[in-house]
């Protein structure tokens, strides 16, 4: 990750004051923190700069690539002084794939900083600086957890080649192992690439921009979906050849009419070959998972969060599931004794989940809405009156987190407990100091290293009304 600049001449001085700064010149700067993009984070002359690579408690000469009114951007030239945290990346490609931004620090150094990471959000943003945020929860292995992978696919003058975008930018970088996939989604990789110069397979990936492959973990199944801009006779036809060279995919699929330039799903499937789903069991539950479900990628840690919230499913408790997606955690209360009501935009996901219901024989403690999470906030809605009854509300929301409305709507009905989990610690803190301020009580957070080796983290925060509410009628 640290990268080589020719040395130059006219190399400046140490301490230069910022105004002063031009590209081109190379100073020294001490790191004090790193962000979650892997920035290092230090100060010339009172200027921070940014350069990629370094760790906190290392110095470095960087030369200067721009400048900005409020901070400037290095690449690094030296690294003078070394963490004992500093790690060699188990990646060859670590620092040019955007994948991982941590495989230079040392595992327990990347649940410390994920700790201050959340730590720092609830502060600075939330002004919750006296919350208790708990050690991370990680994983006893942090390399192998990935059970999907959307790959790339570019065609360099007919050579297909398959990877991920490059660090900061939209360029492709070739990618035929990973190591934090998991073995068998690690297997499939190294298949499609020979699938993308097989005779028979190849005509599948000529007009394809993404493929998108989801393993199970508790089973050798795997499912693979080519996306296209329009409906591809090239992949129904090669997938007879594609699945001989992809041996555990029980399911070739063809995703077409993506919804934008960067969409990596089309909001269009059809199943060519096999069954759209790979049987996943996840905390007792048998789930049926397609590539493009809303499920978690990483299964391991979500049987975690499953067994640090099991003694707060109580039987009997009513509970409303925001942002279900597939129902992974709908599915988890009711197994646990609990009534479900799970709201989710996306039709496919509703699907899903109700096939889930019936699959572990739980649809009687389940049901679920299609709709967006903000109707909560219309008076007779099914999601409002599921939230009127409500013990508890349950948001897992996306990156972009919650909005005032819901959340508003949320403390009107007095619901008692709130659980939310984020994968954004900033719109986590932003969302917690509405609650907050609406009169609920945060209590301890928890974070859970979903991601490890990149600079995301997941945290699960719990909060009950100040002055409880009368009891919700029956």
């Amino acid at each position: 990750m640290i990268r080589n600049a020719p040395d130059r001449p006219e190399e400046r001085t140490p301490g230069r004051t910022g105004p002063g700064l031009a590209p081109g010149d190379v100073v020294e700067v001490a790191v004090t923190d790193v962000l979650q993009n892997g920035q290092g984070v230090g100060r010339t002359g009172g200027v921070v700069v940014f350069a990629w690579g370094p760790l906190p408690g290392e110095r470095a000469r960087v030369r200067i690539t721009a400048v900005k009114p409020k901070y400037a951007v290095a690449d690094v030239v030296e690294l003078l002084e070394r963490s004992p945290d500093r790690v060699d990346p188990v990646c060859p490609l670590f620092g040019t794939c955007g994948g991982c931004q941590l495989q230079h620090l040392a595992y327990p150094a990347q649940l410390a900083w994920k700790q201050s990471v959340v730590r720092s959000a609830l502060a600075r943003i939330g002004a919750l600086g006296d919350v208790a945020v708990s050690a991370p929860i990680g994983m006893d292995v942090p390399l192998g957890y990935r059970n999907k992978a959307a790959l790339v696919v570019r065609d360099d003058d007919g050579s297909v080649e398959l990877g991920f975008y490059q660090a900061r930018s939209h360029d492709v970088v070739a990618v035929e192992r990973c190591p934090v996939v998991t073995p068998l989604l690690d297997e499939m990789i190294a298949g499609l690439w020979k699938a993308a110069r097989d005779p028979e397979a190849a005509a599948a990936f000529a007009d394809a921009r993404h493929v998108v492959t989801r393993v199970a973990t508790a089973s050798p199944e795997a499912v693979v979906s080519i996306t296209t801009e329009r409906r591809s006779a090239a992949v129904a036809r090669s997938a007879a050849a594609l699945h001989r060279m992809l041996p555990h995919a029980v399911g070739i699929s063809n995703s077409y009419e993506p919804s934008g330039e960067n969409a990596v799903m089309g909001r269009k499937q059809q199943t060519v070959f096999g069954r759209p789903e790979i049987e996943e069991d996840l905390g007792g539950l048998r789930l049926g998972v397609s590539a493009p479900s809303f499920f978690q990628v990483n299964s391991a840690m979500v049987g975690r969060i499953f067994e640090h919230m099991r003694p707060l499913v109580q039987p009997g408790r009513r509970i409303v599931d925001l942002y279900c997606g597939a129902g992974t955690f709908s599915l988890f209360f009711a197994a646990c004794g609990a009534e479900v009501v799970g709201v989710e935009e996306n039709g496919g996901a509703v699907r899903e989940a109700r096939a889930n219901a019936e699959r572990n024989a739980l649809s009687g403690k389940t049901s679920f809405v299609a709709g967006k999470v903000e109707n909560v906030r219309q008076a007779g809605s099914p999601a409002a009156a599921a939230i009127e009854r409500a013990d508890v509300v349950f948001l897992d929301p996306p990156r972009k987190g919650s909005d005032e409305g819901t959340l508003a709507a949320i403390a009107a009905a007095e619901v008692p407990e709130v659980w939310y989990l984020s994968c954004n610690p900033s719109t986590l803190a932003r969302d917690l100091a509405l609650l907050v301020a609406a009169g609920y009580v945060l209590g301890a957070v928890q974070p859970f290293d979903m991601f490890p080796q990149t600079g995301h983290v997941e945290a699960l925060a719990l909060l009950r009304r100040a002055v409880p509410a009368a009891p919700k009628a029956g």
